[in-house]
């Protein structure tokens, strides 16, 4: 890029593209930021519920400015192209997102692991789960339109929706009215390791954060308890197992 730019208006048509995908990197992270402040402020309840009030408004205002920009019509608030997609499609689109999801999670790791090693790149990693776990529980409940105090219906439902849900292979064993056993049967990131020769990733600390502020924001009465989790013994058929109590 020209160093004697001084405005977008002098750049070229290939930079301006670049620039525009910038700005979109820019408001995401900006949109980011103020969730973290605010839950760091006001405390992780204050801030899901004025994320609700936000994402409402924010995501109407930006989905009505880009159907002008890019020439889409909208429809009940979506583009009308993904409302019209065929089921099968929306379920590919899904588990694109989730893997989209999931690599970058890995690259944000690697990238710490490998400028300052792999212990730091764990403790940011559990830092993040910590915040990121009890979002996708908050924005799964309200999507599902789940009633206070859910109990393990409510979980066992919710636990089909996470982003995980779609990439690797879960299983639930109902145990009886006040307990649910879940197992990770296939998990993308232990297979991929599995696959190249290396040891499990020991997962199990990130695992108890995820896990138990998941269960948590579903219905705080659920307990979370980690049946094994890498660096843990497990057998050949799942990689992990937790159970959930009322």
């Amino acid at each position: 890029m020209a160093q004697d730019v001084e405005r977008a208006e002098g750049l070229s048509q290939e930079e301006l593209v670049r620039l525009v995908v910038d700005f979109f990197h820019r408001t995401m992270v900006h949109h980011t930021l103020w969730f973290a402040e605010v839950e760091h402020q006001m405390g992780m309840a204050k801030a899901l519920e004025l994320l609700g009030a936000v994402w409402e408004k924010s995501g109407a205002i930006q989905m009505k400015r880009l159907s002008e920009a890019f020439g889409f019509e909208i429809e009940n608030g979506v583009p009308k192209a993904l409302a019209a997609m065929p089921k099968e499609k929306l379920l590919l689109l899904l588990a694109d997102l989730g893997r989209n999801w999931l690599a970058g999670d890995g690259v944000w790791f690697q990238a710490v692991e490998a400028s300052y090693g792999i212990w730091d790149a764990k403790r940011c990693n559990d830092s993040c789960w910590a915040r990121f776990s009890p979002f996708e529980a908050w924005s799964i409940r309200r999507f599902l339109g789940l009633p206070e105090n859910p109990g393990l219906p409510g979980l066992k439902k919710a636990l089909g929706f996470r982003l995980y849900a779609g990439i690797n292979v879960q299983s639930i064993v109902e145990e009886g009215p006040a307990s649910l056993l879940f197992r990770m049967d296939n998990c993308r990131v232990q297979a991929a390791r599995k696959k190249k020769g290396l040891e499990d990733y020991p997962c199990k600390s990130g695992g108890l954060v995820e896990y138990r502020t998941f269960a948590g924001q579903i219905d705080p009465r659920i307990r979370t308890a980690c049946i094994a989790c890498p660096p843990d013994a497990h057998p050949d058929d799942w990689f992990c197992a937790w159970r959930f109590t009322l």
